[in-house]
C-alpha cells in the first residue's frame, strides 16, 4: 500500500476518534440522566393551599385523541380546576367532541377560537384564546393527544408548591405509532435527552430552558410576566421557546421525568414524523443558518460515515497498520452508536431493541427531513402541521440554542 493510502486511512482515524469521543459522551450524559433525573412524584411535600388550576388544551383536528385525552383529565383527584379545551377551526369532528363532552360535565368550557391571525402559529393561537377564558391562579397546559394519569395534576401542584417553583414541566412517555417513527425515535431522542435532560433544564448555570408541551403548569403571574404566548406567537416550537424565556428572566423552572404517569405521541405517521423533524431543525437555521449548516454536516459523520468505513477497513485489515487501526476504531464507533440506540430505545422510550438495530435507516430519514426543513426554511410553505402550511418569512425564531 502506497503512503497516501496510509495518509487518507490515518486521516479517517482521526475523523472516528472525533466520532466515537461524541457517541462516548453521548452515552455518558444518557446515563447520568437517567440515573439522576428527578421524577414528579419523588419529593418532599409540605403544606399549602389547593389553588384553582386552569387546564388549556388546544385542538385542531384532534377528533382520535380529544375524547381519550379529556376522559383522562376529567378523571382526575384534584378537585379545585377547570378544563379548557380549544377548538382550533377544526375541519373534522373535534369541535363538536368537545361541545358534547362540555354539555355532560361543566367542568369542561368549550372554546371556538376565531380564525387564526397570519402571524400566529395556530397552537400559540390556540393556548392564547385558552388563557383568556382562564379563571385559575395556575395554567397547565397539555396537548390533545396525551393521556394523564389520575393523580398528575394532584402531583404538579404539589411538586411546584413544596418546592418554590414558578413553572414545572413533565417530561412523558413518548409514545410511537407506526414504524417509521420507532425506528427514527432512538436516534432523535438520544440528541434532544442529551440536550434537553433535566439536569441541564434545572441547572441554573446552563442557559437550556424548555417545556414539553404535553405538560407544563406555569403561575399565571408569571405566564404573564414572560408575555404569554403572544410573547412567542410565530414560534415553531412554542413550548422550547416559552420554557427558555421563564428560565431567562429568572424565574425558577423544574423539568422532571413523568413517563410511569403520563404518556404522549410524537409523531403518528411517517407524514407527521417529517414535519415535526423539519419543525426542530427550521428554528435553529432561520436563527443561525452556518451553524446549522455545519451541525447537519456534523451529522452525516456521526450517523454514516462509520459504517461505510468499517466495510472498506475489513478488505484490508490485514495489510497495514493503518487499515488495522482504521479497522478497530470504525468498529468501536459502530459498537457505540448502537449502545447509545439501545440504551435509549430500552430506558427512554420502551421499544424492542430490534428497532435501534435499524437506527441507520431511523438517520437518513433524521438527515433527509432536517436537509429538507432547510432547504424550504425560507420558502411560503417551510412546513406543514396540523392541516396548516407556514411561510416562516419574517417569522424569527429564538426556541433553541446552540
Amino acid at each position: 500500500m502506497s503512503l497516501g493510502v496510509d495518509v487518507f486511512n490515518y486521516s479517517l482515524v482521526a475523523i472516528l476518534i472525533g466520532t466515537s469521543a461524541t457517541w462516548a459522551f453521548f452515552i455518558k450524559s444518557m446515563w447520568i440522566s437517567f440515573r439522576d433525573s428527578p421524577y414528579l412524584d419523588k419529593f418532599q411535600p409540605k403544606n399549602h393551599p389547593k389553588p384553582k388550576v386552569s387546564v388549556i388544551l388546544p385542538a385542531r383536528n384532534e377528533e382520535g385523541f380529544i375524547e381519550k385525552c379529556l376522559e383522562s383529565l376529567l378523571n382526575q383527584d384534584y378537585e379545585n380546576y377547570e378544563i379548557i379545551a380549544i377548538d382550533d377551526s377544526s375541519e373534522d369532528a373535534t369541535g363538536q367532541i368537545i361541545r358534547n363532552i362540555s354539555e355532560q360535565n361543566s367542568k369542561v368550557i368549550h372554546v371556538s377560537a376565531p380564525p387564526k391571525p397570519d402571524d400566529w402559529i395556530g397552537k400559540n393561537w390556540a393556548c392564547f384564546e385558552g388563557f383568556k377564558k382562564a379563571t385559575g391562579d395556575l395554567l397547565l397546559f397539555t396537548d390533545s393527544d396525551t393521556n394523564h394519569s389520575r393523580k398528575i395534576i394532584s402531583l404538579a401542584v404539589s411538586h411546584l408548591l413544596s418546592n418554590g417553583l414558578d413553572a414545572l414541566t413533565v417530561a412523558p412517555k413518548m409514545l410511537s405509532l407506526d414504524y417509521w417513527t420507532k425506528i427514527t425515535m432512538p436516534i432523535i431522542s438520544t440528541f434532544l435527552h442529551t440536550r434537553f435532560s433535566p439536569l441541564r433544564v434545572n441547572d441554573p448555570s446552563k442557559n437550556t430552558g424548555y417545556f414539553f408541551g404535553s405538560f407544563y403548569i406555569i403561575k399565571k403571574k408569571v405566564y404573564e410576566s414572560v408575555g404569554t404566548h403572544e410573547g412567542v406567537k410565530a414560534e415553531l416550537v412554542e413550548d422550547g421557546a416559552l420554557g427558555k424565556k421563564v428560565k431567562e428572566s429568572g424565574f425558577k423552572l423544574r423539568m422532571v421525568i413523568g413517563d410511569h404517569l403520563l404518556e404522549a405521541v410524537w409523531a403518528r405517521d411517517k407524514h407527521t414524523l417529517w414535519n415535526a423533524l423539519k419543525r426542530l431543525i427550521i428554528p435553529l437555521y432561520l436563527k443561525t443558518s452556518k451553524v446549522t449548516l455545519g451541525i447537519l454536516v456534523a451529522l452525516v459523520f456521526l450517523l454514516f460515515i462509520p459504517f461505510p468505513i468499517l466495510v472498506y477497513a475489513s478488505f484490508f485489515v490485514n495489510s497495514t497498520n493503518s487499515f488495522s487501526l482504521l479497522f478497530a476504531i470504525s468498529l468501536t464507533s459502530v459498537i457505540l452508536f448502537y449502545a447509545a440506540a439501545i440504551l435509549q430505545t430500552k430506558k427512554g422510550l420502551g421499544l424492542s431493541v430490534g428497532y435501534a438495530l435499524l437506527g441507520p435507516i431511523g438517520s437518513l430519514i433524521i438527515v433527509l427531513a432536517f436537509g429538507n426543513g432547510i432547504l424550504k426554511a425560507r420558502s411560503s410553505s417551510a412546513v406543514t402541521w396540523r392541516g396548516r402550511t407556514y411561510s416562516m418569512v419574517d417569522k424569527p425564531q429564538n426556541s433553541i440554542n446552540v
